[in-house]
């Protein structure tokens, strides 16, 4: 290695733990070894530009290890991507560009945001399977419009979560040969040498799942871990997983090798010894003129390898115009309608909302063509399969159907990474009561204001004679409270339709579609006002009103027969159809005030999950007609009339609120 390389790398370690220092808040361990394998891949192999951190053919790098995040800070401030010396020195301060974990859409350059561990390397399958699907629909002979990797630099804590394991069982059998995984190998966690709860041979592990694997042995030695990098680069078949022996912490004397190094601050006095043992200059914060240079002209060739790229669109543009045209509408925000709300007007008319999706789906198809999406094994149930577009698989990467395995938890984030890498949209499905199992991925779509869609059917205790495992209670209230998630819940094949349409333009948010697996009638009054997140369906207007019924889902059509039965016995009733309270929230003040009056405080609200979270609706004056305890195994009618989800028990609710 040349001297400036290593001066530079040693710039990288210092610069991570002065930050961790000043902020007494950290982990400086990952940074400190693992300097040499992230300078050399960002150096020497990664195309990139910092100064369009954009550039859609750009590889991507993702630090699945979130925890070191000043690894990643120190690169981006020396790559020149934006981050300055005053934002290292803010490290994990209030309204900083440099928080505990990265964090994607607040810090330039951070591909996608990675803290619970195991996420990040899941979200690079993601955007490894995106790469894929991208070159199979646009490259042509001469054409290498889209190529580039994916990279994910991990550590012992990613590779213990089950998330990993799913993850890379996919991109093994997909073949993604275009994904290449570093392994920050140290043998420390927190609690001390990995001896005593990870023995396993992850090597074998990967090699069993079909990646190629490489061992570098000495994590200093960079022409081994270059060497390596371009071995897995040349094999485009099969993923790849690099393991580099590292040393937690090396550089600091007293701490390297220690369990100490993870996730404390070094201390000022050891930061003054490994500056000497690494031979840096002993001014805080300091980067030598010979480095800047340097990285001046790593900078300046990453501009160059876009100019390239740009050229060889320009040629593209012209041998293929349609295809351009079609590239950048992929990369662009157009508004889709999806006008077939009057396919469901028949006044006999009756399906489950997952058929109706399933139609949905399948006309979205035809008029949204950079749509991909898929289930965990469960397409002919949750109705997901895209009729005559293709299965993507190692055979055929054009395919738009995604058969993710029973791995909810790994198609969530890797759902994220489709996501996150631009030119496609979205949705994955499951069982509803199964979306525990993808919690966190969902989370994090939210905190980046992914619009990944959901599609999550078997929606209730709807679900009947599978019984209370199967059966979700608790769900929809989790979602209901996870900021920045919007959650439908339609009536009707109409709200459907609605719901479907929302998730398909929405720009910063994801959307869970939770859908029912009985039919459900019609309703003469639905349809696109759905997209409000509530509204009248049935009965008198809200401020003539004596009760408000509300509800959401199969239980609309309750409400609505209740409202014809009060208003027989000379009650006047509104029936509200609520399937969406994070949309309705959204709505100005008039508006949920005309749909639910402040003076009208008699109201029931019904639905077949946990009434949590519905007494802001209802008050102290109001009841919910709900599920709090857990369902059982029986007939979905029987289980319906016995707890309570009938005409005539909504109508006796009414009259007792009213009494």
């Amino acid at each position: 290695m040349d001297a400036v390389s290593q001066k530079t790398i040693n710039t990288i370690r210092v610069l991570a733990a002065e930050a961790i220092q000043k902020a007494n808040s950290g982990h400086p361990g990952l940074p400190l070894g693992s300097a040499p394998m992230a300078y050399t891949l960002w150096a020497d192999h990664m195309n990139h530009n910092p100064k369009n951190p954009k550039w859609e053919n750009r590889d991507r790098f993702v630090l699945s290890a979130g925890h070191g995040s000043t690894l990643l800070y120190t690169l981006l401030h020396l790559f020149e991507y934006g981050l300055t010396m005053e934002d290292l020195k803010n490290f994990r301060q209030e309204g900083s560009l440099t928080p505990g974990h990265p964090e994607y859409g607040h810090t330039v350059g951070v591909e996608t945001t990675t803290g619970p561990l195991g996420q990040g390397i899941a979200t690079a399958v993601g955007m490894a399977m995106a790469e894929k699907h991208l070159a199979a629909h646009f490259n042509k002979e001469g054409f290498n419009l889209v190529d580039h990797y994916s990279y994910a630099l991990v550590g012992d804590g990613c590779l213990m979560e089950g998330i990993s394991y799913e993850a890379a069982a996919l991109a093994g059998t997909l073949g993604l040969g275009k994904l290449i995984v570093l392994y920050d190998s140290n043998n420390i966690t927190i609690e001390g040498d990995t001896q005593i709860a990870f023995r396993e041979n992850v090597r074998a592990r990967f090699e069993a799942q079909g990646f190629e694997t490489f061992l570098v042995e000495d994590g200093n030695d960079t022409k081994a871990i270059s060497e390596a990098i371009a071995k897995a680069k040349a094999n485009t078949s099969k993923p790849s997983f690099i393991e580099v022996k590292t040393q937690i912490g090396y550089g600091c004397p007293n701490k390297q090798g220690k369990a100490a190094a993870h996730g404390e601050p070094l201390g000022a006095d050891n930061i003054v010894e490994m500056r000497a043992f690494l031979e840096h200059h002993n001014e805080e914060f300091f980067v030598a003129d010979d480095v800047k240079a340097h990285m001046a002209e790593l900078v300046k060739a990453g501009a160059a390898k876009e100019v390239a790229w740009n050229e060889l669109f320009a040629a593209y543009e012209k041998a293929y115009p349609e295809l351009a045209k079609e590239w950048k509408a992929w990369h662009s925000d157009e508004e889709i309608s999806l006008d077939i709300y009057n396919n469901y007007t028949d006044e006999a008319g009756k399906k489950a909302t997952r058929v109706a999706s399933f139609e949905v789906i399948n006309h979205m198809a035809d008029i949204v063509p950079n749509m991909i999406g898929g289930s965990a094994d469960l397409a002919p149930s949750t109705k997901t399969y895209m009729n005559g577009k293709g299965d993507f698989s190692a055979e055929d990467y054009s395919g738009r159907n995604l058969h993710f395995g029973i791995r909810e938890h790994a198609m969530g984030a890797i759902a994220n990474g489709i996501a996150v890498h631009g030119g496609l949209k979205t949705f994955c499905s499951t069982f509803f009561v199964f979306s525990d199992y993808m919690k966190n991925p969902m989370r994090l779509a939210a905190l980046m204001k992914l619009p990944v869609t959901y599609v999550l059917t078997h929606d209730s205790i709807g679900v009947g004679e599978d019984g209370p495992t199967h059966q979700p209670i608790e769900q929809l209230a989790m979602l209901r409270s996870t900021p920045n998630l919007v959650t439908f819940r339609p009536a009707d094949a109409k709200e459907t339709v609605a719901a479907w349409e929302y998730a398909l333009n929405s720009k910063t948010e994801p959307v869970a579609i939770v859908l029912t697996r009985q039919d459900l009638p019609y309703l003469a009054k639905t349809g696109v006002e759905a997209k409000k997140g509530a509204y009248v369906v049935a009965g008198v207007e809200p401020k003539e009103a004596d009760i408000i019924l509300i509800a959401t889902g199969s239980e609309v059509q309750l409400v609505v027969g209740a409202v014809k039965e009060l208003e027989a016995q000379g009650i006047k009733a509104t029936a509200v159809s609520m399937p969406s309270m994070d949309v309705f929230e959204k709505q100005p003040k008039a508006y949920k005030d005309a749909i639910l009056p402040p003076n009208k405080t008699k109201r029931v609200a019904v639905e077949a999950l946990s009434s949590f979270g519905w007494h802001r609706y209802t008050g102290l004056e109001g009841q919910v007609i709900s599920m709090d305890h857990f369902g059982e195994s029986a007939p979905a009618g029987l289980i319906f009339k016995k707890n309570g989800f009938t005409v005539e028990h909504v109508v006796e609710v009414a009259k007792e609120v009213l009494a």
